[in-house]
């Protein structure tokens, strides 16, 4: 049996940005955490890099008590029309269930749209892409690479590196030294957080 607690939901849908959450999965699964992916329903979806997914579940399907994070890529359709609010409301019903959220790139903006930015620390590609979904949240936009606001996590398009070390800090997949270490050795590949990362705790 799937312990949910250590099973994570990965939003696919068609045009996904391939790059932004790969260091999140990937290191996820390393740590022995169950990646899942939800799209709109079981049928195929092509990411922005061609690459074919078959979803494991539909959005339907998805609820927060069988997670502990729901991470949503950024893409294409979430600025051409309302394909996407789905899943913006299922970030609603997770957040109100304090599951924790992580959204990255055009994701932050289909949150905003549903307003969950408004009263939320938060950061996305550039604060004007956010103002022009005419959220309120304005006053709230941070401007890092990361941003984590209780349960809610965001971060821009160039920042999968930061995105994930945020996740892996809401998780508790690496803390404090190890965390930088980690950070430090996929941004800015520093050799010598290698050997601090693999060091014996």
């Amino acid at each position: 049996m799937t312990d949910i607690r250590r099973t994570v939901h990965l939003a696919v849908y068609d045009t996904l940005a391939d790059w932004e959450t790969g260091h999140t999965t990937a290191h996820l699964a390393q740590a022995g955490f169950t990646v899942r992916t939800v799209g709109p329903t079981t049928g195929p979806v092509t990411t922005m890099g061609g690459l074919r997914i078959l979803p494991d579940l539909a959005l339907a399907d998805l609820r927060p008590e069988d997670s502990a994070l729901l991470v949503l890529p950024g893409a294409g359709l979430w600025d051409t029309g309302d394909t996407l609010a789905p899943f913006a409301r299922a970030a609603r019903g997770f957040l109100d269930a304090g599951v924790p959220v992580a959204a990255i790139c055009g994701a932050t903006a289909g949150l905003a749209r549903e307003g969950l930015l408004d009263d939320r620390a938060h950061t996305s590609a550039v604060s004007f892409y956010l103002a022009a979904t005419g959220y309120k949240g304005g006053e709230r936009y941070v401007d890092a690479d990361a941003v984590t606001d209780g349960d809610l996590i965001t971060a821009g398009p160039t920042e999968p590196v930061a995105f994930a070390r945020e996740v892996f800090a809401r998780l508790g997949v690496y803390e404090g030294e190890k965390l930088d270490a980690w950070y430090r050795l996929f941004h800015d590949s520093d050799l010598a957080a290698y050997e601090i990362l693999n060091a014996d705790s």
